[in-house]
Formats: structure tokens, sequence, C-alpha cells
């Protein structure tokens, strides 16, 4: 894949000798695994291209969002055949999810939701509030009796307002979360749930076991469809990224990574060997090249641009 992109931005700069035209033609002739990753560097390029030319770069997040202007059946089209382009290979699927799109693709369709680099604010008509981190969306549906939010992607930051006669509740694929005045943070994983309560209570009942709990002010929850473990206090950063920070304690470098993804307009892809590195201290999320200039001076490792969005997080030498 790095191959791929350097051989890119080589043709794509336009001043490639014949030599080097000929080279690149026996590469990418060379074997099927070559031609999938050309084909997913050049298709994603089309959509990260206002990167590399616009002197503005709100001119360039806004060509991205694009995507998100078109009918919901149409950008599901757009995304999926860009991931189908790749085949089912191990190589087309890792880069893939090395971008935002699949996570943006998950969020379509929803009543409320967040893109790349946004986080957003909703006031719901309760007056109670929602925060949305990047690349997260949930569905609202009030009537007379119920007030219901539904994750269905990334996560959320929940404070309520006081209704004694309407429930404040949020279903997710691993069960229902029950506010008992309150303010806390729920974020989908793979497979389970991770609560943080920050005020007052909330009770969790799993959707297939019945298991249920109730997670206090100062604690925090995971939760599969199956069980629940509430044996945890609350992680003191789990609201900084309202405020445009990631706080990392202990943390490994792939799940900063994973974060910083959601405000990257491209590319970011880290090493194997340097997934498991421990990160300590503040990010800023709202600038995931700053963040990551910031761990380049504290860990063994370096940025490899090969092109403006397309960065690989790799060894120091």
């Amino acid at each position: 894949m790095e191959q791929a992109a350097e051989w890119y931005a080589l043709m794509r700069a336009g001043d490639a000798s014949a030599a080097e035209r000929l080279q690149w033609q026996q590469w990418f002739d060379r074997a099927p695994e070559h031609r999938q990753a050309w084909n997913y560097v050049e298709r994603i390029g089309r959509r990260f291209a206002p990167l590399q030319s616009s002197p503005d770069r709100d001119a360039a997040v806004s060509a991205f969002r694009q995507a998100a202007g078109v009918a919901p059946r149409r950008r599901r089209q757009l995304l999926l055949g860009l991931a189908g382009s790749l085949g089912v290979g191990c190589l087309g699927w890792t880069a893939w999810r090395q971008t935002p799109l699949p996570a943006l693709a998950s969020t379509w369709g929803a009543d409320h939701r967040a893109g790349v680099g946004e986080t957003r604010r909703i006031a719901l008509p309760d007056g109670s509030e929602v925060w949305l981190k990047a690349l997260s969306a949930f569905n609202a549906d009030y009537s007379d009796r119920l007030r219901r939010l539904q994750l269905v992607a990334g996560e959320l930051l929940i404070g309520t307002a006081p209704d004694p006669r309407r429930a404040f509740v949020v279903d997710t694929a691993q069960g229902r979360l029950q506010a008992l005045g309150t303010r806390f943070t729920v974020r989908q994983e793979a497979g389970r749930v991770l609560i943080a309560v920050h005020e007052g209570a909330v009770r969790v009942d799993t959707a297939a076991s019945g298991a249920t709990g109730i997670v206090p002010a100062g604690r925090q929850a995971r939760f599969t469809a199956d069980a629940l473990d509430t044996d945890a206090p609350a992680d003191l950063g789990r609201e900084a990224w309202t405020r445009g920070v990631l706080v990392a304690d202990d943390t490994s470098l792939a799940e900063v990574v994973d974060e910083l993804r959601r405000y990257h307009f491209g590319h970011l892809g880290i090493a194997p060997e340097l997934e498991r590195l421990r990160v300590f201290g503040s990010y800023p999320i709202n600038d995931a090249e700053r963040a990551l200039e910031m761990l380049a001076s504290v860990l063994p490792i370096r940025m490899r641009r090969t092109l403006p969005w397309w960065i690989s997080i790799e060894p120091r030498a």
C-alpha cells in the first residue's frame, strides 16, 4: 500500500520521466495486489484531492464533506463502491479502515450526527443536552410517556433535564440505559458499550441476559448483550473531548490513533509493532497533525507523509 501511495504521488506530480513511467507500469502489472492497492489510492485520492491543491483547508474539508449532501442511498453507493473496488483482501480492508470513511458511512441516515473533525452540541426539546464526538450519531424519539435516544455510532455526552412523568433512556444494540438524574458519557465499541457516569446514576439493562445494574457517579461500566461489568472507576478524562482535548493515561498508541482518525481528513496508518506503545498526556484532537507532532516528540516514532492526506506512523530510525 505504501508503494502504491509513493507511485501515486510521483505520477500525480506530473513530472515523472519516461523511465519512471515504465517502472510504474512494470510494478502495476507485477501482481494483482499492486493493482488493488493502486485502485484504492487513486479512488481515495479523488476524495481527498482538495487537500493537495487548496490553500484554504476549510475549503478542502467542505469538499470532503460533500458526500453528506447527496441522497442517503447514493452516499452508501459511493463508499460501498469504494470499498468494493478493493475486493475482500485484507490489504484493502486494512487501508480502508485507516481512513474516516467507514465510520462516516455508519452515521448516515441518523437524526443527529457529527462528521469528521466535528464536535456538536444538540439541545433536545425537554431541555436535555447531547454532545456528539466526531463521527457519532443518534436518533431521538420523544413521546408523551418516554424520552428515548438510540445510539447509532460513536460517543455521546448526555446531560438530562428532570421530567418526573417521562423516563430518559438510551437504547444500544447491547442494552438499554436509563438516566437517573444524571450526566454521563456512552460509547459504542465493537460488540459492547462503555458508560461513564459523571453525575447522578444510570441503570443498565442488558439486551439478551437481562442482567441489571446501577452505575453511580464516579464509576464506569462496560456491557455486552449478555454481561455487565461495573467494577471500575470512571476515567477522569472521559469528557475532555468536548473541550477539544484527548487525555491519554497509559493508553495504547493504537487507541490514540483510532481517536485521531475521527479528526483527520485522510489515511492515518500505524506500523503494527508500534501499536502497544503506551501514551500519557493531553493532546489537541481538533488539530490532529499537531497531536501527531507532539507524540513524535515523546515516543520513538516518526510521521511519514506520502501524500498530503496520507500519513503513516513508523518507527524512528
